[in-house]
């Protein structure tokens, strides 16, 4: 049985990709022709795969070398998994720090003001959510509570649910179907797609910095060791849902 849990994730910034894309892939069949002669297509009760690549990914530095050299070693052939990131942070949701946008704050200290030995603090995201009522497995519409939005969800944003057994997975909305201002958060009902993968329990926390998803190598893809000349490689890097 495949064990989606614990998995680690990748360093999406440390790969530096000059380009990222998500999407879902096979979320329709084709339904044949209606009686005037056009094609109809049918939903797929799954909802399609979550799929991402990582394009042009510049491998400079040794360190760099070593872990496109580990991933190729782990995920190769499809049946070992990894979560892997849906870098949003330029059009989240998420307030603007120094004029940037930010996910996540870095660098909180302890409640003395002190850090770690290495320099480091914790670290916290901007926006986060929770469900507000139980959902099925496959359910289109959730209810979440959203806390920190610089702006109202909209049009659409990823977000990603840690589950139970299916362990990360991805989910974005397709309609705002009602919402309610409260005292620091707001109450969204939202049609997602894909539709939930595992029945979830009201309470559970919804992420929308860094949204991520349990991945495996797409089946004809493989990530070959690669040096070139001057030392600068490019790799792109091709990703899909876990099942």
């Amino acid at each position: 049985m495949a064990n989606y849990l614990n998995q680690p994730t990748l360093a999406a910034d440390f790969l530096a990709p000059a380009k990222t894309n998500a999407d879902v892939l096979g979320s329709s069949i084709d339904g044949g022709r209606n009686g005037v002669g056009e094609s109809q297509s049918i939903e797929m009760s799954g909802g399609g795969i979550v799929s991402a690549t990582y394009e042009e990914c510049k491998i400079t530095d040794p360190e760099q070398y070593e872990y496109i050299n580990w991933l190729g070693a782990r995920l190769n052939g499809g049946f070992r998994f990894i979560n892997v990131p849906i870098i949003t942070d330029w059009f989240g949701p998420f307030p603007k720090i120094a004029k940037v946008p930010t996910p996540i704050v870095r660098g909180i200290p302890h409640s003395d003001g002190s850090l770690f030995d290495d320099g480091s603090g914790y670290s916290q995201a901007t926006v986060w959510g929770e469900l507000l009522d139980n959902a099925a497995a496959n359910a289109g519409i959730l209810n979440m509570r959203v806390y920190g939005l610089s702006r109202p969800l909209r049009w659409s944003d990823w977000f990603s649910i840690y589950h139970v057994s299916k362990g990360w997975r991805a989910y974005r909305y397709w309609d705002v179907l009602s919402s309610a201002a409260g005292d620091g958060f707001t109450d969204y009902q939202l049609a997602i797609s894909p539709p939930l993968r595992e029945a979830t329990a009201a309470g559970t926390r919804v992420e929308f910095a860094r949204p991520r998803f349990v991945a495996k190598f797409k089946s004809d893809f493989t990530l070959p060791s690669v040096v070139e000349a001057f030392f600068v490689t490019q790799q792109t890097i091709q990703f899909s849902e876990a099942f």
